[in-house]
């Protein structure tokens, strides 16, 4: 058994190494040399933000919070799902304040409350705040523009058509954009538009209108979409039918799994990749010795209890407690190296979360940035690896090389990190 536990330990260390967090994860099987165009969200995936924004976020809608409103007492069950990184300041708003009511001991109607924070929240986007902090101080919370601009410069060479879907307004995206890209950044773009409004923009049939150079909005009847020009609002369904651009052959890019991908895997057979920006610490979690050592030693004392439970004399029973107890403890001490409130988003303990289950329903493939693409040529086929079901082998070769199969091309990124 000792032998076998060796053993075991060494492969996993040898397989958690491996893993980088520039790897590009894949769902189905994609093959880029079938992609003709990309297309891309703004906030979050062409730009990435740094937590100072959370802090502002979190710090001003609170402030609306306590300023305007006051808790009110009804009733109704509700659960409310939180998909993208703009959720982070709400969610730690919900939970200060949850918790503040709770230590005070005040009574408090839950539905009501996230309806307050929810509105506050709302207040922030709705006024223009976050878009004013970002536009004044664009060094402080956009982060590595240049790899944006890198993407983008590669696809374009490559023959490859771009388009951009946001629901930001114009003068926001054309700041940021500038920033990190260059005044010509339309150059890049076959399509632009801003304020789509999805999900809306997706089902809806609102029509596509014109902005001009100083981003008014114009009335002129939309019967081309013009490489570059700047257009507001519309639908999918006219953009489908303006452009031709059908099925597998676009590739879109976003950070909402329900806001950006969705509708598209589901309805219109686009191929979607999903922006998780927590890969990168999840990955730096994984490599570590600790989480090796323990994930290892959690897996074989979760065979040795499947194995040993039959015996019931005293001594083996006293035994099998013991491992239980250390199984317990082994399995909260992983999933804290995490996070210690809530553990990983993509797994807890042998079950994938919520989030994880969605992510592989809308996503062909999952990376932390879109800068992930440098790491691969554009004729490259991404394939799933085989995860065995509970009635098949637990290993498969393919599961041996996860790390150095999906990253060929790591080193041509020296330049950009």
């Amino acid at each position: 058994i000792h032998f076998v536990l060796i053993l075991k330990n060494h492969w996993c260390l040898i397989l958690c190494n491996l893993l980088n967090s520039s790897t590009i994860y894949a769902n189905n099987e994609v093959s880029l040399s079938e992609v003709d165009i990309y297309g891309f969200d703004y906030d979050y995936t062409l730009a990435l933000y740094s937590n100072a924004l959370d802090a502002m976020i979190y710090t001003t809608a609170r402030d609306f919070l306590i300023e305007h409103f006051k808790v009110k007492h009804s009733s109704g069950p509700n659960v409310k799902q939180f998909m993208d990184v703009f959720s982070l300041p709400e969610m730690t708003l919900l939970a200060v304040a949850n918790d503040y009511f709770i230590s005070n001991d005040i009574e408090y109607e839950p539905v009501h409350l996230y309806r307050d924070v929810s509105e506050a929240i709302g207040m922030v986007h709705i006024k223009g705040y976050m878009y004013k902090w970002i536009m004044e101080d664009l060094e402080k919370y956009i982060l590595r523009g240049e790899e944006t601009y890198a993407v983008l410069h590669r696809l374009v060479s490559h023959g490859k058509k771009l388009f951009l879907i946001t629901n930001s307004p114009f003068s926001f995206v054309d700041k940021g954009m500038r920033y990190m890209v260059g005044k010509d950044w339309r150059d890049f773009f076959d399509v632009v538009i801003v304020q789509a409004d999805k999900p809306h923009f997706f089902n809806d049939a609102k029509p596509f209108r014109r902005l001009d150079s100083q981003g008014d909005l114009q009335w002129d009847k939309i019967n081309n979409l013009e490489k570059g020009q700047v257009y507001k609002q519309g639908n999918l369904f006219d953009f489908l039918r303006l452009t031709g651009w059908r099925g597998s052959k676009v590739l879109y890019f976003g950070d909402h799994l329900y806001s950006d991908l969705a509708d598209l895997m589901l309805r219109h057979g686009w191929r979607t990749g999903a922006i998780v920006p927590e890969l990168e610490l999840e990955t730096k979690v994984v490599n570590t010795e600790q989480y090796a050592q323990s994930l290892t030693w959690l897996q074989a004392l979760t065979g040795l209890l499947e194995r040993m439970q039959m015996y019931r004399d005293p001594g083996s029973r006293e035994v099998l407690q013991e491992w239980l107890k250390e199984r317990e403890e082994l399995r909260a001490r992983t999933k804290n190296l995490f996070n210690p409130q809530f553990g990983s988003i993509f797994r807890t303990c042998h079950n994938p979360t919520y989030f994880s289950r969605r992510l592989c329903r809308f996503s062909d493939l999952y990376m932390a940035s879109i800068s992930c693409l440098l790491n691969y040529d554009l004729s490259y086929t991404f394939y799933p690896r085989r995860t065995p079901l509970q009635h098949e082998a637990p290993l498969w070769m393919d599961q041996l090389c996860t790390g150095c199969m999906k990253t060929p091309f790591l080193e041509e990124m020296a330049h950009i990190r």
